[in-house]
């Protein structure tokens, strides 16, 4: 499906960015550039990345495939992704994979429950 493509492709860039921040935002004032760590962006693009997550991942379920656990993982990655400051800096990135990875697999779990599915007209219709 395009939006569980869509939503890979932006939780991975979310991710490199957060990533990579730390290393590229010393170089900025060398460049003559600066830059602040907007915390209300991230926000805004973590709240975005979720609601486009499950918008797919509904589509898929109700279309398809009827399997709950591609919402499991988009909410824990979520929900990891949102409190990688609790763990403290010096776990901060790795936190931050986790919940990426968790987030990209539901969306690779429903691209996959959704081409499996051959009948599935048939096999959720209520007897």
């Amino acid at each position: 499906m395009l939006f569980d493509k869509v939503g890979i492709m932006v939780t991975s860039l979310c991710a490199i960015h957060c990533i990579m921040l730390p290393v590229i935002l010393p170089i900025l004032p060398l460049l003559g550039l600066t830059a602040g760590h907007n915390h209300a962006f991230e926000g805004i693009v973590l709240l975005l990345t979720m609601a486009l997550g499950f918008f797919t991942l509904f589509v898929g379920f109700h279309r398809y495939h009827r399997k709950l656990y591609p919402f499991y993982a988009l909410f824990l990655g979520g929900f990891i992704y949102w409190q990688r400051g609790a763990w403290g800096s010096e776990y901060e990135h790795l936190i931050l994979i986790i919940g990426a990875t968790l987030v990209v697999s539901a969306h690779i779990m429903n691209m996959r429950l959704c081409n499996s599915c051959n009948s599935c007209e048939d096999e959720h219709q209520p007897s």
